[in-house]
């Protein structure tokens, strides 16, 4: 009986029609494959549809969300005016008689998203619409690369991920003329390139990553530190160089930025010095000191809705509270997560290493950088965490999820009603 199955199986190997044929997985199911990506891109669109649809604020005004107005907040405005006209840097006074005598300018922002932009609209769209074209193509692409990196198996651990990714703590900056859903998606084609053992690609989404956004730059530090759980089937002066070069290749995506603003405003210096004058920002802040003052941050006072505000409006003006509290709650998750598996398996899969280095520092680098009202976007590239998230138990999971939902509706209903910057 062996000895016929054995030739069986030897002359179906040898002919298209064969036995081995027949167990090969068919070219036609692999379109499948990128349906879950495809679903939680469209769920994550009409979910913040409906919300924004929710915000309608008491003077009957409302935010189209399938506009481009209804994707812009406050920074879009330089992002789109790096894309137009490059980089600029002037006293404030010299163009504002009563404004304060600070820096003014665009050079507080990175160049990779906006030159992104600039790259479309040589196709002949608007800036504005390069814009969102440039957001939901990357949102799509993370959860692309996402089920890629958890497996691209449809189960319940990696079902639920993805719809824990399509409401993600302070995901609907995915959706807006922000560089978020750009930088995030380098870093998970950073991580990519990292499990699948290609320094090259690695590099790559760390330039882009870096050139993005200051938050960034984490990738430089993960990929140094990758010569310690990747590469690992070369010798350790290859795996050393591997790491370091993919490390110095990211780094250069802060250089490019730097160089851009040199060459518009003659200074090196550029993005430090209006940092430091305009928003009080350089040096190392006390993290519980900046952790306080983000959750005590009146966003509120602000700029509140005239008029009657809708349920969703009225509960979600303080969003950002609960928000700290569950940012800090995923990031303790994941570390659990990873320590668990560590401790059961004695090892952790290189992809997870990279998602663990990635998320602790995201969640960190805003305190110790100074960013009381940009941090709740800035946690939103811990998105590279779901690679660990994906091995949490389905009790875990759901109330995750659910928590997850609830925050999303509270945060963009803040978003929308115009009280998030």
């Amino acid at each position: 009986m062996e000895s016929i199955t054995q030739r069986l199986l030897a002359k179906g190997s040898g002919r298209p029609g064969g036995l081995s044929a027949r167990i090969r997985p068919s070219r036609r199911d692999e379109p499948h494959r990128l349906l879950p990506p495809v679903v939680a891109w469209l769920m994550a669109n009409l979910i913040t549809w409906l919300i924004a649809k929710a915000s309608v604020s008491g003077d009957g005004s409302h935010v189209a969300y399938w506009s481009t107005d209804g994707r812009r907040r406050w920074d879009s405005e330089h992002y789109l005016s790096i894309a137009k006209t490059g980089y600029e840097m002037f006293r404030c006074r010299d163009r504002y008689p009563n404004f304060p005598d600070v820096l003014c300018g665009n050079v507080a922002w990175f160049p990779g998203y906006p030159m992104s932009v600039r790259a479309v609209s040589a196709t002949g769209l608007s800036y504005e619409t390069s814009a969102v074209v440039v957001t939901e193509a990357s949102l799509f692409g993370m959860f692309a690369v996402l089920w890629w990196l958890i497996g691209a198996r449809l189960t319940w651990a990696t079902g639920l991920t993805l719809a824990i990714g399509a409401v993600f703590p302070g995901g609907v900056y995915f959706h807006a003329m922000f560089p978020i859903a750009t930088g995030t998606l380098a870093l998970l084609v950073c991580t990519a390139g990292v499990k699948r053992g290609s320094w090259g690609i690695a590099a790559a989404g760390g330039f882009v990553a870096a050139s993005c956004h200051p938050v960034g730059a984490v990738a430089v530090g993960m990929l140094l530190l990758s010569a310690f759980f990747a590469w690992q089937r070369d010798t350790w002066p290859v795996r050393l160089a591997k790491a370091g070069a993919s490390a110095a290749v990211a780094g250069c995506g802060v250089l490019w930025a730097t160089w851009l603003m040199w060459q518009a405003t003659g200074r090196w210096d550029a993005y430090e010095a209006i940092q430091k004058s305009s928003y009080q920002q350089g040096g190392l802040r006390q993290p519980f000191d900046e952790m306080r003052r983000a959750y005590d941050f009146p966003f509120s006072g602000w700029y509140r809705p005239k008029g009657h505000l809708p349920w969703l409006v009225e509960h979600g003006l303080t969003a950002h509270r609960t928000q700290l509290w569950l940012n800090a709650v995923f990031f303790l998750l994941v570390v659990a997560t990873a320590a668990v598996r560590l401790i059961r398996n004695h090892r952790l899969g290189t992809g997870e290493w990279a998602a663990l280095i990635l998320t602790a520092a995201i969640f960190l680098l805003p305190f110790f950088a100074g960013a009381e009202m940009s941090w709740y976007r800035n946690h939103a590239q811990m998105f590279v965490g779901l690679i660990l998230v994906t091995h949490m138990s389905r009790w875990v999971q759901v109330p995750l999820l659910a928590f997850c939902t609830i925050q999303y509706a509270l945060l963009g209903a803040m978003f929308f009603s115009g009280v998030l910057v």
